[in-house]
């Protein structure tokens, strides 16, 4: 594979040509398309559809299949043996029984032991899939019964949660077919699921991230640039500026961590050039289920000569809005509907956020189409303002608070971190902090002093209202959290009767991720009592953007003003951000919460949430 970022038009062409001459997947894996589908039906076949299990009996076998999406073959994990694994079609009300059975050879690099988790489905936590919580996972040559009953309906996605196997294949969608009518019609139904391959061994790759996490960052500040900012802003504000950076162990370039210099993205299971194709008649509206489920990746995205009306995120009805752009986070979902008309094919381009590399696929009247592929934008540079420190680059506040983690907090010294219960402090150090720019965040005991903590965000905010990194005043009109409201009221209706507040942090150098500077093999689990109404704070205190699963139950976002405006099964955390969500412990049993970021929660960002009677 290729080891150089995109240069040129025609350096990215030859790059793309020879990184993905493979016009579709080797191993037989499915071209994801619900096509023809005006109104839910419970048989399926379709036109570059292979593989869609619709029912409410399943057998899925996870087994090592020969895979090529670059020019080299590699050995990767297949549900079925095709990558993504099969579209699972239920029946909101119907309850599934789904065997999976455990096929990987004795000598797999992959392990002996594999999972199915079932994301933002509502079940019982022994049938959730997440190996040593409530499910000891499934041993080479056993099959697990997997049964509960569908309770919602929506666009939703499965996966492994054992080790890497996710970044190796082992994925696909879910579409549950809802009781009772949709609040929006539709004439063509497709899957639009997102991904990264790497044909490097997943454990090789988490190897050196530890030993060289900024290696696919190949943008770093040069000689020139340094010249052209003491042009500009002077030496002294210069060397503020790299101090600044230098002490966060970071460059301003550094949106990612593996990126198109590694990964090889994919659209339903196939390359740019494989063209996945969409069928449509002009005129008609076109359903689209975006889901990413890549293992690293944030995807924009956009249909160029397109509006897009997103309807549902994360499998539930929001009301419409109308975009040309939106970012989609690891593990989140949206349903999309356009309308193509004027034309013969658009082109379905998802860049990512960190601009080395794209897929793309074509809406078309008929197969063999293309339409002209937009050029991937400009890379982003980030900002103290992104980071949660606003005005840092001018001096004024020491950097050194934000390395190591020595910013010492003795309001918060003595706090049991164990349970994380903060309502004892909503009459005490921090009522009525004001977090935005004017007031500095406090931050856990836990964190000072910490060798996991490499910073920490001084005035972060919500940002619901920020289209992200990449994508402010950039002509179109993107979509925003703040955008997403449920079509419903608070489904719980109560208030949170307490708050617990949790940091997202890491240390860049060490790629060492955690929640309040404690990674998971020392954490103690946050115990919820069966039935209570609660509050979430999460603040990002790393240079990342995280997106946040917690499972079993839904978090449903609030707004700037602490009310309820959105239910999702993800939150999205950008660098500098403090956002809250409600949550109903309504779901007993030992829980994952955990970044999607698979080699971040691989890390220590992962969490055992236990709800108890």
């Amino acid at each position: 594979m290729s080891s150089r970022p995109f240069g040129s038009d025609a350096e990215e062409k030859f790059a793309l040509s020879r990184r993905h001459f493979v016009h579709g997947l080797a191993a037989g894996g499915a071209l994801f398309g619900l096509g023809l589908w005006p109104k839910p039906v419970w048989a399926l076949k379709s036109h570059g559809q292979k593989t869609v299990l619709a029912g409410t009996e399943f057998d899925l076998s996870i087994g090592e299949t020969p895979l090529n999406f670059t020019g080299a073959t590699r050995t990767g994990i297949t549900v079925n043996g095709s990558v993504p694994a099969p579209l699972l079609r239920w029946r909101e009300g119907d309850t599934v029984n789904l065997r999976v059975s455990n096929k990987l050879p004795a000598d797999s690099i992959h392990g002996h032991q594999t999972s199915i988790h079932w994301h933002g489905i509502l079940l019982p936590a022994n049938m959730d899939g997440v190996p040593g919580l409530s499910f000891d996972g499934i041993n080479r040559g056993e099959t697990y019964p997997y049964r509960f009953d569908v309770i919602q309906n929506g666009t939703y996605w499965y996966h492994s949660h054992s080790g890497f196997q996710e970044q190796a294949g082992v994925y696909g969608a879910i579409v549950i077919d809802p009781l009772e009518p949709e609040p929006f019609t539709y004439d063509r139904d497709y899957v639009v699921l997102l991904s990264d391959w790497t044909d490097l061994d997943p454990t090789d790759l988490f190897a050196r991230l530890k030993k060289a996490s900024d290696y696919d960052n190949f943008a770093k500040l040069t000689v020139g640039d340094w010249i052209n900012d003491v042009k500009e802003q002077g030496l002294a504000a210069t060397l503020r500026h790299r101090k600044a950076w230098g002490e966060m162990r970071m460059t301003p370039t550094d949106l990612s961590d593996v990126n198109g210099n590694t990964y090889t993205y994919l659209l339903n299971g196939t390359t740019a050039l494989g063209n996945w194709t969409g069928i449509f008649q002009s005129g008609e509206k076109v359903r689209l289920r975006f889901i990413n489920g890549s293992a690293m990746t944030y995807f924009d995205v956009r249909i160029p000569g397109l509006k897009m009306t997103v309807v549902a995120a994360d499998g539930q009805y929001v009301r419409p809005v109308s975009v040309d752009e939106f970012r989609i986070a690891t593990s989140e979902t949206f349903d999309v509907i356009v309308e193509p008309t004027g034309q013969d094919a658009f082109t379905i381009f998802a860049q990512d956020m960190g601009r080395t590399g794209y897929v793309s696929g074509t809406l078309a009247v008929r197969e063999g189409l293309r339409a002209p592929v937009p050029a991937v934008d400009p890379k982003p540079i980030l900002t103290m303002d992104d980071m949660g420190h606003g005005g840092m680059g001018g001096g004024g506040h020491d950097m050194s608070s934000m390395s190591g983690g020595s910013m010492e907090n003795s309001s918060m010294e003595g706090m049991d971190h164990s349970g994380h219960d903060m309502s004892a402090m909503a009459g005490g150090a921090m009522a009525g902090m004001d977090h935005g720019a004017g007031g500095m965040q406090q931050h856990p005991a836990s964190e000072s002093n910490n060798p996991l903590v490499d910073m920490q965000t001084m005035a972060p905010t919500a940002k619901l209202d920020d289209p992200g990194i990449g994508l402010r005043d950039n002509g179109r009109r993107v979509l925003t959290y703040a955008d997403l409201k449920s079509t419903f009221p608070d489904p719980d209706g109560r208030e949170p009767g307490r708050t617990i507040e949790l940091h997202l942090t890491g240390h860049m150098e060490r790629f060492a991720w955690s929640f309040d500077g404690i990674k998971f093999s020392s954490a103690e689990p946050l115990v919820l009592k069966y039935g209570e109404r609660m509050r979430i704070v999460l603040v990002n205190d790393t240079m990342m953007t995280h997106p946040i699963h917690l499972h079993g139950v839904w978090s449903d976002l609030e707004d700037a003003d602490g009310n309820f405006q959105v239910r999702k099964h993800v939150i999205d955390m950008p660098p500098g951000s403090r956002r809250s969500f409600r949550v109903r412990a309504d779901a007993l049993g030992r829980w994952a919460f955990h970044c999607h970021l698979l080699y971040h929660m691989e890390a220590g960002m992962f969490r055992e949430v236990r709800i108890e009677e």
